[in-house]
């Protein structure tokens, strides 16, 4: 599963980023949450970058928020939103990840914290 960091990264354009998917693409099928079509949808500013993302978005498998993901992210912020200030996106997109057996790529340290995630870290 990618983050919404990494995306954003290969929208722009940056070439660690896009190496990186490409990479990881070559190992299977990518997966979002659909937290992260939302989040990459609110940073559109006009219809050609909406377009450009729905484009872009084709290659994922977009997974949606079931009653599982949704209880297991409550959990987590349960857990985590006091100690280490775990975001509700964030929470969600962990426990898609965590429901769907995925390995999260991502840029950020924010997840480390919990145990059964794995993650990998790009550049």
């Amino acid at each position: 599963m990618v983050d919404t960091d990494i995306l954003i990264d290969a929208l722009r354009g940056f070439g660690p980023g896009l190496n990186d998917i490409e990479d990881a693409e070559q190992r299977g099928t990518l997966h979002i949450s659909i937290t992260t079509e939302m989040e990459l949808i609110i940073g559109c500013r006009n219809r050609r970058e909406l377009y450009r993302l729905e484009y872009f978005l084709r290659r994922y498998t977009i997974l949606a928020i079931t009653e599982t993901i949704a209880a297991r992210a409550v959990t987590l912020l349960r857990q985590y939103r006091l100690s280490h200030g775990l975001a509700i996106t964030d929470a969600l997109i962990a426990a898609s990840a965590l429901v769907h057996s995925d390995t999260l790529y991502t840029k950020t340290r924010d997840l480390q914290m919990i145990p059964d995630l794995i993650v990998i870290r790009f550049y």
